[in-house]
């Protein structure tokens, strides 16, 4: 048995591609070894961002970088620094398995034509992953890769939060609520039971993850009880460039006065509303914030988006009887103590009181000693769930 390993993950979303390569030894004490991710893909600018882990990330403004580029920079970085490095196992983050894969499984072509299948549930998503992953098999040919799905994170989910309230029919072919940045939660739940222990994590838990993509989940016993995000991952509340929920009506309305079509609205709602959609300025919160003393429609965006989450909040915490914790994490969340001030500040019926001080330092609790909620900012580490989860996948801790 081998003391160690190099355990590459990867990880798409839809304007964003992250390679780590973690190195695994003991259980639960994976380390960061080297990461290359690009963000921005088909915006005006993407970033490319390199850690070696013992030196200043070295940042790259790229000119627009579509997919196809992105993913050929990153697979030359990778080609290049796994010459000296032998990987032995891959990672894939899966937004969306459908109906009937949720649980970590091995990537074989069964398993590829399968998921296929359900790329209109997430094409933003399940495409470039899917892509992704024939792109290691190619590269990787001898080395087993395990798909790590989001949605397993809601597997135990009550009935009543899983019903879209639409023609049976159509649940029965899997259309229905999921939720997602399930590897997320998985971690942000494991690191505040590991310090909070088992009472506060068993409490009732709410949890913010706060970034390009936002969502909320409430918890009790340590299970998902309800969320915001639904169906796909464009669902739930504003964020940087999707939508959230919007009425229905509004597909209708736009094909019938502006000739809109399905692809047209479906990119709308994915890659022109959210934040970006409203301020008509960017859909980066940091830049908002700087702009919304001057610009009007940045801070409509900024206002919209404090007033959700903290209107989610106070639903999710109805789902579970109050609420114990409050747990903002993502990249919003960890970094922006304006906006956990703004957020908690209109929740003091729950309970929720924080200490302005710890807030703007970024502690790990940043609740006050008068509140009846403990609020805290836990970084989250997607890639250490999907490590775990293939090393037990793939039985590399056995003789």
């Amino acid at each position: 048995m081998r003391d160690d390993y190099n355990i590459l993950t990867v990880n798409a979303g839809s304007s964003s591609i992250k390679l780590d390569i973690l190195r695994a030894g003991e259980p639960n004490q994976e380390k960061h070894h080297l990461s290359a991710v690009i963000t921005g893909i088909g915006q005006a600018e993407a970033v490319l961002t390199i850690k070696d882990g013992n030196h200043e990330p070295e940042k790259t403004q790229l000119d627009r970088s579509e997919r196809s580029n992105a993913i050929g920079m990153l697979t030359s970085w990778l080609r290049e620094v796994t010459k000296h490095r032998e990987i032995s196992a891959i990672g894939h983050r899966i937004v969306h398995g459908g109906p009937k894969h949720c649980a970590p499984e091995l990537i074989t072509s069964e398993l590829i034509e399968d998921l296929k299948k359900y790329i209109n549930f997430d094409p933003e998503h399940l495409l470039i992953a899917l892509e992704l992953v024939g792109v290691m098999r190619e590269q990787f040919s001898e080395i087993p890769e395990v798909a790590c799905f989001d949605t397993n994170f809601y597997v135990d989910l009550p009935k009543v939060s899983k019903l879209l309230s639409i023609p049976r029919k159509y649940q029965e072919e899997g259309l229905r609520r999921y939720g997602f940045h399930g590897l997320s939660y998985t971690y942000i739940l494991e690191e505040f039971r590991r310090f909070a222990g088992e009472a506060a994590a068993n409490g009732r838990v709410i949890i913010a993850h706060l970034g390009s993509g936002a969502s909320l989940v409430a918890l009790r016993n340590g299970k998902p009880v309800d969320m915001t995000m639904s169906f796909t991952p464009a669902s739930g509340i504003i964020m940087s460039s999707r939508s959230g929920d919007v009425d229905p009506g509004i597909a209708r309305y736009l094909q019938a006065e502006y000739n809109l079509s399905l692809e047209d609205y479906n990119k709308m709602v994915n890659f022109e509303s959210g934040l970006l959609g409203v301020s008509g300025l960017s859909a980066d919160m940091y830049t908002l914030l700087q702009a919304q003393a001057t610009n009007e429609h940045a801070a409509d965006a900024v206002n919209l988006f404090v007033h959700q989450v903290r209107k989610a909040i106070g639903a999710l915490s109805a789902t579970i009887g109050g609420v114990d914790s409050v747990i903002f994490s993502g990249g919003i969340g960890e970094q922006s103590a304006e906006l956990r001030r703004r957020i908690c500040e209109g929740l003091n019926y729950l309970g929720i009181d924080i200490d302005n001080t710890a807030n703007q330092q970024h502690l790990e609790c940043i609740s006050s000693s008068e509140s009846s909620v403990g609020v805290h900012v836990i970084h989250t580490n997607e890639s250490q769930v999907i490590v775990r989860q293939v090393i037990q996948t793939v039985n590399l801790n056995q003789p």
